[in-house]
């Protein structure tokens, strides 16, 4: 039986209500949310915060030199919706780690839910007064539904996510182009409006249009909220396979499911129905199906890749310099917010819509590399982030402890 202590001194199967210590986590997950962080930095700052989040549906052009085209392609290929969806498997592994380690308490499922409640809050504000592109908001409204999913079997998950995944990728197929706005030249005006107030507005301005903008943003979270709610059900399902917590007792599992979800993601997502008349078209809806669920197999894919290469390979090197990214996925989230905020809108320097593709991916490279080592600096010196630290804080309504102890 496990004897480890908690830094109360206490059991810590008596303490089972305090965070995770430092030496007790899964290191694979931290590796995994660094690496999906730099996908969700990438894409947020290519196509909501550079330019209107609204100027994605509308054709694009061939402006821009070699490079900016290249970024683009990356970025759409190889990361848009990927990115989110691995985001969304370790938000569901999360809630499967934290329902496990308050096993033994009464209060379980009500400290799940001011969790998931503390979580909503601070989403609001995000989603208000810094930027209106917020996933927290809906990640804590999903989490709340998926909450009672917690206790049902394995089978019944694994169900459920099939389920909701089918429905998600039906979605397109019946949901008219109206719902999601105006036709395509009152978008573009639409998008002249937003850059001109999002580029030159006050504070207040940009926050005032900032929040006349979600009724607009809300349909897009519509979309996507089966898929999200059913990654976190499949998160859950993968924690309790075992194969984070022992992934070497699942090599071949982790290998195999690295290769088909790389190679068939990939294809799904670069599908594209033959225009060759009466004969194809009939396998539209097939073919729009398959392009909607590539991100989440190619996302699939790329966690499997991630966790092989961090445990089997010398790449552990260079990728265990993302633990402490994120380890404060949350704090290095909000942060990435308020500076691109501040870099692009109108009340800091005012740079929106005037930065390239690639000027702007030069610009988060340099934002990411600066988050590593400030992450690498801050957890020598403190247990959480600072955003982590006061989440723990109002969920288990007692001060979380602050700074590491010297021996």
């Amino acid at each position: 039986m496990d004897t480890a202590v908690s830094e109360t001194g206490k059991p810590l199967q008596q303490d089972a209500a305090l965070p995770v210590p430092p030496n007790r986590r899964v290191a694979a997950i931290d590796v995994l949310r660094g690496v999906a962080l730099f996908g969700v930095l990438s894409v947020n700052l290519i196509t909501e915060f550079r330019v209107s989040l609204f100027q994605q549906f509308i054709p694009p052009t061939m402006d821009g030199s070699r490079l900016d085209q290249m970024v683009d392609a990356v970025v759409s290929i190889g990361m848009e919706l990927k990115a989110f969806a691995l985001f969304s498997l370790l938000f569901g592994i999360g809630l499967a780690i934290q329902f496990d380690r308050l096993a033994a308490k009464a209060q379980r499922l009500s400290l799940l839910v001011r969790r998931l409640l503390v979580l909503l809050g601070f989403g609001i504000l995000h989603l208000c007064f810094i930027w209106n592109g917020d996933i927290l908001t809906e990640y804590a409204l999903v989490g709340l539904i998926a909450l009672p999913f917690l206790y049902v079997s394995n089978r019944a998950l694994v169900a459920t996510c099939a389920v909701a995944l089918l429905f998600y990728a039906a979605m397109p197929s019946w949901i008219p182009d109206s719902f999601f706005g105006p036709d395509e030249a009152g978008l573009r005006q639409y998008v002249r409006v937003a850059t001109s107030v999002y580029a030159s507005g006050t504070w207040s301005e940009v926050v005032r249009f900032n929040i006349a903008e979600i009724p607009r943003i809300v349909p897009l979270h519509v979309l996507v909220a089966p898929r999200t709610f059913a990654l976190f059900l499949l998160g859950v399902f993968v924690w309790r396979t075992g194969l984070l917590r022992n992934p070497e007792r699942h090599r071949r599992v982790l290998i195999s499911t690295a290769m088909v979800g790389l190679v068939l993601g990939l294809s799904m997502n670069l599908l594209e129905l033959p225009d060759a008349g009466a004969p194809w078209r009939a396998l539209a809806p097939v073919v729009s199906a398959l392009t909607t669920l590539g991100p989440v197999v190619l996302a699939i894919g790329y966690g499997a890749t991630c966790v092989a290469l961090y445990t089997f390979t010398r790449a552990s090197c260079v990728l265990g310099l993302l633990g402490p990214l994120g380890r404060m996925a949350f704090s290095n989230y909000l942060a990435q917010s308020v500076v691109f905020g501040w870099i692009f809108f109108g009340y800091g320097l005012g740079m929106f819509g005037r930065l390239s593709s690639s000027q702007a991916m030069l610009l988060g490279l340099a934002v990411y590399v600066i988050q590593i080592l400030i992450s690498l600096w801050w957890l020598k010196q403190f247990r959480f982030g600072p955003m982590e630290w006061l989440w723990r804080t109002l969920m288990y309504g007692v001060r979380q402890p602050w700074r590491v102890r010297r021996p």
